[in-house]
């Protein structure tokens, strides 16, 4: 049985720094962060969920049955991950590539402490524990200090190298051509690594620091004991609200300028694009199909189609697709119909993923999976993991990948820098 309260918040970016930092004490963390960017689909401005009272934890194999069971049972919040790999568990297909990282496949927590804050309400909602245990963390965070620089020093540099040389790259961008010029497929998300070995970062630190730079509407910092995601991801992969689906794939990237002149140039000069367009498009269509699999007949719709969005580092192109979900259906039938995002595979998607697979050298992990929530009537929300840095403090491997997608228009040099353009970020914040 959870207790719930209710407190008014004055400060509310103060709140998110002060509640963030207090917890770091905690073996299991996920917090999210909208920051307070305009969008339709918002439940909560920031929600923290810490401490497990139960937790799965597991590798592909019968993954989703697994997570049913659990969420069937525990009929409670959840929130974790699901990794890129789970497409194993969907399809006859297979991840051999190397990973420095070693995380789980799936991951999933119940929270003993959950905190929700919309706007300067804050919802406190803790598991078998008392009013009394509530009033003494809240003063406890409200104690904590959030001038983080007096908190950080970074213990050392952080070398970061490329899995893929630029020759490299250029190889295998035109292998994928091949490919689409044969018919074999029509688009596909190609992804590569920067990885630093040796590394002995703060992950609060670094995450504050992408976070602030990056202001983007899908942000997390993940905590499962010594292995963290910092993302500053701006995609949201689905949500489900009642009946209601929502899905928000971005395809279409460009440059932001401090010109004012220049940035409206950019910006118009995406939504025009036909390579972008075409993209954008083709990966829409794509999540039409997998959302149809649960929907009630005549549900699926686009509500906005190549709408240009602009965030702190790119303007980015992004399309809306809802439906109203078949209740012959569970929650979790709607995450493997739907998994992994076509916004990170291609289309066809099963026909990409193998192709990918053999070019990638770098299992994606978590990286293009996807961090989000289960609410105890099954409502959900997750986003789309890029953007971020994921970090195993054991192994002290620091990693993050991007891609691009490509089309039979594509220009491999245009790719690679549409990549560097996307790393810039986690790049600034490690060095």
């Amino acid at each position: 049985m959870r207790t719930s309260i209710i407190k008014y918040i004055e400060n509310s970016i103060l709140f998110k720094q002060q509640v963030l930092t207090w917890s770091q004490k905690f073996r299991e963390v996920v917090f999210m962060d909208s920051n307070d960017y305009p969008q339709q689909y918002s439940s909560y401005d920031c929600i923290l969920a810490v401490d497990a009272f139960t937790a799965i934890k597991t590798d592909y194999h019968n993954a989703f049955e697994d997570l049913k069971q659990y969420q069937q049972a525990t009929k409670d919040w959840l929130f974790g991950y699901l990794s890129y790999d789970l497409k194993n568990d969907i399809e006859v297909l297979h991840s051999n590539n190397f990973d420095g990282l070693n995380f789980p496949d799936l991951f999933f927590f119940q929270p003993k402490k959950i905190f929700l804050l919309k706007g300067n309400q804050l919802e406190i909602q803790y598991l078998n524990l008392c009013d009394d245990e509530i009033e003494a963390d809240f003063e406890e965070i409200r104690l904590q200090n959030a001038d983080c620089r007096m908190q950080f020093v970074t213990p050392s540099a952080v070398e970061v190298q490329q899995r893929i040389s630029k020759e490299n790259y250029f190889k295998k961008i035109s292998k994928i051509l091949e490919h689409i010029h044969r018919g074999d497929i029509y688009e596909a998300n190609f992804c590569m690594e920067f990885f630093a070995e040796n590394a002995v970062i703060n992950p609060l630190e670094k995450f504050l620091k992408l976070n602030k730079i990056s202001k983007s509407p899908q942000a997390v910092f993940l905590k499962n004991n010594t292995q963290f995601l910092l993302s500053a991801s701006p995609e949201r992969y689905i949500k489900k609200e009642g009946d209601l689906l929502i899905s928000q794939p971005i395809k279409g990237t460009a440059k932001r300028f401090l010109n004012p002149i220049e940035d409206e140039k950019s910006k118009n000069e995406l939504a025009l694009d036909p390579k972008e367009r075409a993209e954008n498009i083709m990966v829409t269509d794509l999540v039409r199909n997998d959302l149809s699999r649960t929907a009630q007949k005549g549900s699926v719709k686009v509500e906005e189609l190549c709408s240009i969005y602009s965030f702190e580092q790119v303007h980015q192109m992004i399309s809306t697709i809802t439906s109203k979900l078949d209740s012959h259906y569970s929650v979790i039938e709607v995450i493997k119909t739907t998994f992994p995002m076509g916004s990170m595979t291609g289309t066809p998607k099963v026909s990409v993923m193998k192709i990918i697979e053999e070019l990638e050298e770098t299992k994606r992990g978590l990286y293009s999976g996807a961090v989000g929530y289960f609410t105890p009537i099954g409502d959900f929300d997750f986003n789309v993991v890029i953007r971020s840095i994921l970090y195993n403090q054991e192994n002290e491997y620091v990693s993050f990948s991007v891609g691009s997608a490509i089309t039979s228009q594509s220009i491999p040099e245009k790719e690679y820098e549409e990549c560097l353009l996307k790393a810039k970020a986690m790049h600034d914040v490690l060095s």
